[in-house]
C-alpha cells in the first residue's frame, strides 16, 4: 500500500517533529510536563495516564540500574499493563528485565516481547520505526470508522504493537490499518477488549434538556462523568499476532 500524506497525516508528523525538538525542555517545566501529556480523549482516566507515565519512568530507571548497557529495552505502559520491546544479550537478562518490571507498584501485567539478539537497532532503524509509528497514527486518524485516540502505537524493528482499550471491531480495523503501512513485517495487538455497550458507556453523555410544567426549558443537569473504577473494568489485555 502506498502511503499518501493527508492533511491529518501531515499534522501528526508536525506534532511528532515538534515533540522531538522540545524533548530537552521537559525537565524545565516540572509537573506541568506530565499534565501536558494527558489526553482528554484517552479512554484511560487522567489518574491512570499519570500512573502509566510513572511506571515507565521507574521501570526504565530500574532496568538501567541493574543491566546498564547490557540491554536495549523500551517500556510502554497502557492502563497499567506493560509492553517490553527491544533486545537483551541472553535469556537470563531477558527474564531479569521482566522481573524488574513486575516488581513495580501498580503494574497489572507484563508482555515481554524483548528478543535475545545482538543490539542491532541502529539510529537509522529506530528512525524507520519512528516513521512507521507516525504513519500508523496518521492512518488511524484518517479512518472514519475508528477512534485514533483509542490506540497506543509502538514499533520495534518494523513490528507494530497496538495497545488500547477497544472493541473487537476496533481491534480488527486497527490491525488492518497497521498492516497496510509500508515496511511493516508484523502487527501484534496487545489490547483489552470491551463490548460496544461498554464503549458507549465510556463516551461523554450530552446533558438532557429539562422542561418545567409550562414547557419552558429549565436548567439542565451536568453530563454524567465516569469514575476511575468504571474505566478500569476491562479484563487483562491479550497479545495477538495478526500478521
Amino acid at each position: 500500500m502506498k502511503f499518501r500524506w493527508s492533511r491529518a497525516a501531515c499534522g501528526v508528523l508536525a506534532v511528532a517533529s515538534l515533540g522531538a525538538a522540545l524533548s530537552g525542555c521537559v525537565a524545565l517545566v516540572g509537573g506541568s510536563a506530565v499534565m501536558a501529556g494527558m489526553s482528554v480523549a484517552d479512554r484511560r482516566t487522567t489518574g491512570t495516564q499519570v500512573e502509566d507515565q510513572g511506571i515507565e519512568l521507574r521501570a526504565n530507571n530500574r532496568i538501567a540500574e541493574v543491566l546498564g548497557d547490557k540491554a536495549h529495552v523500551n517500556v510502554t505502559s497502557y492502563n497499567r499493563q506493560v509492553l517490553l520491546t527491544g533486545e537483551a544479550g541472553n535469556e537470563a537478562d531477558r527474564q531479569t528485565i521482566e522481573k524488574l518490571v513486575r516488581e513495580q507498584p501498580t503494574v497489572r501485567n507484563v508482555f515481554n516481547e524483548v528478543v535475545v539478539a545482538p543490539f542491532t537497532s541502529t539510529l537509522s532503524q529506530r528512525s524507520k520505526d519512528t516513521l512507521i509509528t507516525t504513519q500508523v497514527k496518521a492512518s488511524l486518524l484518517d479512518a472514519k470508522d475508528i477512534q485514533a485516540s483509542a490506540f497506543k502505537v509502538v514499533t520495534e524493528n518494523k513490528v507494530v504493537f497496538l495497545m488500547g482499550i477497544v472493541t473487537p471491531r476496533e481491534a480488527k480495523r486497527g490491525a488492518e490499518i497497521a498492516r497496510g503501512i509500508n515496511d511493516v513485517t508484523k502487527v501484534v495487538r496487545v489490547v483489552e477488549v470491551i463490548s460496544e455497550d461498554e464503549l458507549a458507556r465510556m463516551q461523554p453523555q450530552s446533558a438532557p434538556v429539562v422542561t418545567d410544567d409550562s414547557g419552558k426549558a429549565a436548567a439542565a443537569s451536568a453530563p454524567t462523568s465516569l469514575s476511575e473504577s468504571s474505566l478500569s473494568t476491562p479484563a487483562g489485555a491479550t497479545a495477538t499476532p495478526v500478521k
